[in-house]
């Protein structure tokens, strides 16, 4: 089999090449500027130098590729107009291009949430219609917080706990969500091509634990070997102004911040778990998730391919 992975210097898109490549697939990685992927080259997979933004760009990437998958977002990337709009057209580009180019299907990774109030979570779906409508048939994986060392939710949580001896509680913090672990997102989309049943539907993915994002503020504190900080309720605390704090206090790009933070009002649950019952997946709970994502982070690890 031979796989194109757009977004393969991101952190579910790295895992998943390495992964892909470990069970004897081909892999082409799409980047938007080689000398930031030279450790996938070193890797040796394939690497197609393009951006989505640019149909040009993209002309023989999917020249002999059975399946693409679809991990890039424009979210905090920058540059000038809103990055909805800047979203659809990617999903366009890329869904003619894969089209012309005879790939056979594709797979996209989005999020939870039923009619949600963010620009975000809606722009997520909104690009899974652009792709299903121009483009090779979709399977369609929906998951809330993917829990990673390099994830900007984990880090928020964590930086939140870490340097925090007391935090704003805006009502948000009630909400509940589905986290679920990196390792268990990159098993569903490695499998995807092997099930022909999730193809043209939505499958929903998620961990065991429904918990809001209080508990997960507490459960990282365990985590961490320290204490739950106290919350200091403060229920008309707006998004915009929580990102504001929130990036005050952690690293997390503010172009990313406040997407993230309008999305934390939509409760982000699966719903309808058909989908993911066609795949052999046993997601683990929070705190494991949590403990992998810590270990990582403390060894300076990345996902080491083998492609080769």
């Amino acid at each position: 089999m031979r796989a194109l992975v757009t977004g393969a210097t991101g952190f579910v898109g790295g895992r998943l090449a390495a992964a892909l490549a470990r069970q004897g697939a081909s892999v082409r990685c799409l980047v938007r500027d080689r000398r930031r992927a030279e450790h996938l080259e070193q890797d040796g997979f394939e690497l197609h130098e393009g951006d989505v933004l640019e149909e040009r760009s993209l002309e023989g990437a999917g020249h002999g590729v059975d399946v693409a998958y679809y991990l890039v977002h424009s979210m905090g990337r920058g540059g000038s107009g809103d990055f909805v709009e800047r979203e659809r057209a990617s999903a366009r580009a890329f869904a003619r291009v894969a089209s012309r180019e005879g790939i056979g299907s594709l797979v996209y990774l989005g999020g939870l949430g039923e009619d949600p109030g963010s620009k975000h979570l809606r722009s997520r779906h909104e690009t899974a219609e652009v792709l299903a409508d121009q483009g090779p048939p979709l399977t369609y994986f929906r998951a809330a917080m993917v829990v990673g060392s390099a994830s900007e939710s984990y880090r928020t949580l964590r930086y939140l706990v870490e340097r925090l001896p007391a935090m704003l509680a805006p009502s948000w913090l009630a909400t509940d969500t589905q986290p679920i672990g990196v390792d268990d997102v990159v098993e569903y989309l490695r499998k995807a091509p092997d099930v022909p049943e999730s193809s043209g539907r939505e499958v929903q993915i998620g961990g065991p634990d429904v918990l809001s994002y209080a508990e997960m503020l507490d459960r990282m504190a365990e985590a961490l070997g320290t204490r739950p900080r106290p919350r200091i309720p403060v229920p008309f605390l707006t998004p915009r102004l929580s990102s504001l704090w929130i990036g005050l206090v952690t690293p997390v790009d503010a172009g990313v911040a406040r997407p993230l933070v309008e999305g934390l009002s939509t409760r982000t649950v699966v719903t309808d778990p058909s989908g993911a019952q066609l795949f052999d997946v046993q997601p683990l709970a929070f705190a494991e998730t949590l403990r992998r994502a810590l270990a990582e982070d403390r060894e300076g690890a990345r996902p080491q391919a083998a492609a080769t």
